[in-house]
């Protein structure tokens, strides 16, 4: 259930040097919000298009699609601005408070609640792992937060946190999403780049997580969103 921070703090981190630049990569993350969110939102299953998706965040109605998808894009884009807002103002923390606070942009109007953690069980299509029960969520939580912060890598630890929160599932709904909303939070706030899993990538992503869920296995998990992470970013290196 829990990464071991000795165990991740030997995975290799040589090729991640990218420079430390807040304000740069925000910038870039602002400039790029659009392609995030369509991104996030097709590896969700969402059918929307990304000139759709583009029209939509411009304030024009797309035709031809379900509300729910339409939802699931304003959802986004609004915990997406929260997001850049909370690292500007420097109130972007990895703590509860934050996350639920993000889950209830992510999720309002989707999940059974939204900016809370689930009072009830889930599963996970495609694995037979069952998240743990709803009792339990607040002190995973805890015990999870104290061992990713003493991950030695922030990207690392930025990586462990998403893989984390996806397995844990502390919310009905949106826990990819949110997790990957926290995840890019603690890599834009050390001066990192974000990550931007594409949707042409869905296949592998999918296998690498359904392996994660079934083993539970952090290592193999974070090596691959290690090298996805410098394959995709390696343009915008100084």
């Amino acid at each position: 259930m829990f990464p071991d921070s000795v165990t991740i703090n030997n995975i290799a981190v040589n090729a991640l040097d990218f420079p430390q630049d807040e304000k740069r990569f925000l910038f870039l993350a602002k400039k790029d919000k659009i392609d995030f969110i369509y991104n996030t939102a097709a590896l969700e299953g969402n059918a929307m298009t990304y000139p759709e998706v583009a029209t939509l965040l411009e304030g024009i109605t797309v035709g031809g699609h379900k509300l729910s998808d339409e939802q699931q894009i304003l959802n986004q884009n609004r915990s997406v601005e929260l997001l850049f807002e909370l690292i500007t103002s420097k109130h972007f923390s990895l703590d509860k408070k934050t996350l639920c606070t993000l889950h209830a942009q992510v999720a309002r109007e989707e999940a059974l609640s939204w900016g809370q953690f689930r009072d009830g069980n889930v599963n996970i299509g495609g694995t037979e792992y069952r998240p743990p029960s709803p009792a339990k969520l607040d002190d995973i939580f805890n015990r999870g937060v104290a061992t990713i912060s003493a991950i030695n890598h922030p990207i690392i630890a930025a990586l462990t946190y998403f893989l984390f929160g996806s397995r844990t599932q502390f919310f009905f709904d949106g826990n990819k999403r949110v997790s990957r909303l926290v995840m890019n939070g603690m890599l834009l706030s050390h001066g990192y780049p974000v990550l931007n899993i594409k949707v042409k990538d869905r296949l592998e992503f999918n296998q690498q997580m359904i392996m994660f869920y079934n083993t539970g296995n952090f290592v193999p998990a974070i090596e691959y969103l290690r090298d996805y992470y410098i394959r995709h970013n390696s343009h915008i290196r100084s």
